[in-house]
């Protein structure tokens, strides 16, 4: 099974202990939480329900041996509990943030975006990712340079090239994408008023 999270083999092996002693039980029951932690962040919209799910599993990594000591009741309703919060997280960031699909880093824009705000975009982009260090610029842009089919394999080759899991990976993009997205909205101010003085 896979693990979720930069946590140690043994804090993963802790959390499946947390969830049921019977290992075999557990195991089922870890996957039964994932598949739901995925429907409720695909209905609450969020952008990626994956890497979301694996940050609900890694906060709550963190704090099993806390957690095997004081918490009573279903395990499950703890990690619900954590994913609600998270919920709460992104919906106040997402609306401050713009996202990097939208972005056209390349060809004509989308008649629906007008040329200048597209260049605007397409600028931020350019001078967030150049803020970045080398190695996360580099990262992202593999992360996200193939469509499709490709775009899977793609991703199974820079999780192996870490030598983390894809799950690992997710949450690692997750936080890296939310950052340049943050940027970006921040650039598009800065534009926008730098615009309305001139």
């Amino acid at each position: 099974m896979p693990q979720n999270s930069d946590a140690p083999p043994e804090s993963f092996d802790e959390l499946l202990a947390w969830i049921n002693p019977d290992r075999e039980l557990a195991a089922a029951t870890y996957l039964d939480i994932r598949r739901a932690l995925v429907k409720i962040f695909r209905w609450y919209h969020c952008a990626d329900p994956e890497g979301m799910t694996d940050e609900t599993f890694e906060r709550v990594t963190k704090q099993v041996h806390h957690l095997r000591e004081t918490f009573e009741g279903d395990p499950k309703h703890f990690f619900y509990g954590v994913a609600r919060n998270l919920i709460k997280e992104y919906q106040k960031t997402v609306k401050s943030y713009v996202s990097i699909d939208d972005v056209q880093l390349a060809g004509d824009p989308p008649q629906e975006v007008d040329e200048e705000s597209s260049e605007m975009r397409e600028e931020c982009l350019s001078s967030c990712l150049q803020n970045l260090t080398t190695e996360k610029r580099d990262l992202i842009l593999a992360y996200y340079a193939r469509e499709k089919s490709a775009k899977i394999e793609q991703r199974i080759a820079v999780a192996e090239q870490l030598g983390v899991s894809i799950e690992t990976l997710r949450v690692r993009m997750y936080r890296l994408r939310m950052a340049l997205e943050q940027c970006i909205e921040r650039c598009l101010d800065e534009l926008e008023r730098a615009n309305e003085t001139d």
